[in-house]
């Protein structure tokens, strides 16, 4: 008796151990006293069952006052992350890991007779009570003139550390701070992981830095109103779909994200409307293809058929 007694003991002792660790030392923001700056999302069992979203998009791109003929790519994974590397956790050596949805969002178009290539990767951590801000960003932009390069990364506090590579001279290698404020690129990432937390109202918001690279705009935040509601248009399609509009007015720049309100609130296409040579123009991607691969291992030739599942092109 008494030896059961002392194993109920130390049962429930165990039991309010693991009680105590898993809760967060204070309580996380609710969804009214979130700053726009901050993450509220979560991982789902969808994402953790070892293959990526791999989704294709017809583009239609604005470039140099026209609308250019491509096709946008959105990748979406859940990994683990070094947060003071602010990079993949390889060996799970380092304790300073968190998990984190990631998205690597490429848009390839031609303009007349050369190319262009654009994407952006984005690190989001989900263990919001830790780690509320995205932790980095870095988007590459190739052309046939050149290429630009920029990587925002969170440091720990109220900035964003900015880094700018360019072969244009007017911006060369720069490097800045800026508040860490609600970046345009981090949507994505924000709907897949619970939509029903995004911030709406009147705050400032970084601009997609794909935007930015391509149109040359100092790299700062702009006063934007963000709204969502039901989607009221019918150039997309989909079941009880939401639409998720951030509209920079100053900068007569507007992002619509329209997804499905059911999880796992896949993106059923975006528009972006800004000028471009005088023209009021909307560049549109909607959503042709998806599939669930661990594309990682799908690397030999064996596997290039698999690319018509995603209506890729094949390189003869």
């Amino acid at each position: 008796m008494q030896k059961f007694s002392l194993l109920l003991l130390l049962s429930l002792l165990f039991a309010a151990c693991n009680t105590v660790q898993d809760q967060p030392d204070s309580a996380p923001l609710t969804s009214k006293t979130m700053a726009p700056g901050h993450f509220s999302g979560g991982l789902y069992e969808y994402w953790y069952e070892g293959v990526a979203e791999l989704n294709t998009y017809d583009l239609q791109q604005i470039r140099y006052g026209e609308i250019h003929p491509g096709q946008a790519t959105l990748i979406f994974v859940s990994e683990d992350f070094l947060t003071d590397k602010q990079v993949k956790n390889d060996n799970y050596t380092n304790p300073a890991s968190t998990p984190i949805i990631k998205t690597n969002f490429l848009r390839r178009f031609t303009t007349g007779i050369y190319d262009y290539s654009v994407m952006t990767s984005v690190f989001t951590p989900t263990k919001t009570d830790e780690q509320p801000h995205t932790l980095k960003v870095t988007t590459g932009l190739q052309d046939w003139c050149g290429q630009t390069f920029t990587q925002l990364n969170h440091d720990g506090g109220g900035a964003w550390n900015v880094q700018l590579r360019s072969y244009f001279e007017r911006e060369g290698d720069t490097n800045k701070q800026l508040p860490a404020d609600f970046l345009e690129d981090e949507v994505f990432n924000r709907i897949r992981t619970g939509w029903e937390n995004l911030p709406t109202g009147n705050f400032n918001v970084i601009p997609n830095t794909g935007y930015l690279l391509m149109t040359h705009q100092p790299y700062e935040a702009a006063k934007a109103t963000v709204r969502l509601s039901d989607y009221a248009g019918d150039r997309f399609t989909g079941t009880s779909l939401k639409s998720y509009v951030v509209d920079f007015t100053d900068l007569g720049r507007k992002l619509e994200v329209v997804f499905e309100a059911a999880s796992p609130y896949v993106i059923r296409g975006w528009t972006e409307s800004y000028d471009s040579r005088g023209k009021q123009l909307t560049t549109v991607a909607t959503l042709t293809h998806q599939v669930r691969e661990p594309y990682w291992s799908q690397n030999s030739t064996a596997d290039v058929g698999r690319r018509d599942s995603l209506g890729l092109p094949v390189y003869e």
